[in-house]
């Protein structure tokens, strides 16, 4: 399995597809492969870009008891949000990104630089479409409810992901940047270390949306401790967007060509990222790769992850 998947990334970096990629798979108990192939190796930082939902918002939020009700209308325990558009929209709704909330992620071009006014802005502007009527991806969704985390807590999102997630299992490579470059893939335009999102870099480098560089050691942890079933990840890896397409779980999706019947879930990263769990088949795997260094092209780089995911699962 390895030797064939080191040939598919190999050939990735020959047809400058990826700068580099690193690479692991395993099951709950142990990592069963992995390797790293052009200018990556298996301790190089990549920046995870939107797996930056997944490992900070979305492993939060599962963290979260007293204050936090999936179903019900923000506004109802939110007061900052209440009497606002968005005070009719459920947290549910936004992890499935049925929300209807306006789709433009370009923070700067609508708030400015100020981070309350992008705050205030984000929070109290009107919906694109009503609540449940469709599915349409948005970095804006994991932007409020890193907001949400961050007001029930009383702390801010990094810390809480720190605190909460990454030091109890060991993710000690895992930080909101920046990082220091060394060891660290760059990306795109001179960023070394430094969030590629224009909108995280706005504000500071720590939101919901983006910001957070790891490893494959640190995001296999993470995977191998979601396979041990608790009623939020149960929650998430179910399709909770009925006829609605494309279907969605929490913030997790049906990886693409996949049968229904394989049970594996995933979530890509613009800057060539991905991670991928399978709680029927107990088997995990992420890639990670700098892509966005060479091309902001999707095409070529999703042909590889879905032939990764084949090869890892298969």
């Amino acid at each position: 399995m390895d030797t064939r998947i080191h040939r598919l990334l190999a050939d990735g970096v020959r047809d400058r597809v990826h700068p580099g990629a690193a690479w692991a798979h395993g099951d709950a108990g142990s990592v069963r492969g992995g390797g790293a192939v052009g200018s990556a190796t298996a301790e190089t930082v990549f920046d995870l870009a939107s797996l930056t939902k997944i490992v900070a918002v979305w492993a939060v939020l599962g963290t979260l008891r007293d204050g936090f009700a999936p179903d019900a209308p923000l506004g109802g325990y939110w007061p900052e949000v209440s009497g606002h558009p968005l005070g009719a929209v459920t947290a549910h709704q936004l992890l499935t990104h049925t929300a209807g909330v306006p789709l433009h992620a370009e923070l700067a071009e609508h708030y400015g630089s100020d981070p309350a006014a992008i705050r205030a802005g984000v929070l109290h502007e009107a919906l694109h479409r009503p609540p449940g009527q469709a599915v349409e991806y948005t970095d804006r969704a994991a932007l409020i409810l890193g907001y949400l985390a961050e007001h029930l807590t009383g702390r801010p999102l990094d810390r809480l992901a720190t605190e909460r997630v990454w030091q109890p299992l060991g993710m000690r490579a895992t930080r909101f940047g920046p990082v220091p470059p060394t060891g660290c893939a760059p990306t795109e335009d001179g960023l070394h270390g430094v969030v590629h999102d224009p909108s995280a870099r706005l504000l500071g480098g720590v939101c919901g949306i983006a910001g957070v560089f790891s490893t494959t050691g640190d995001l296999g942890r993470f995977l191998a401790q979601q396979l041990t079933p608790t009623p939020w990840t149960e929650q998430s890896l179910t399709i909770r967007t009925g006829r609605l397409v494309p279907p969605r779980g929490l913030f997790w999706h049906p990886a693409p060509n996949s049968p229904p019947a394989r049970d594996i879930w995933t979530h890509y990263g613009f800057t060539g990222t991905a991670l991928w769990l399978s709680p029927s088949l107990g088997r995990w795997a992420v890639l990670l790769t700098n892509k966005v260094h060479f091309t902001r092209e999707r095409g070529p780089m999703n042909r590889i992850r879905e032939a990764f995911c084949e090869l890892a699962f298969g």
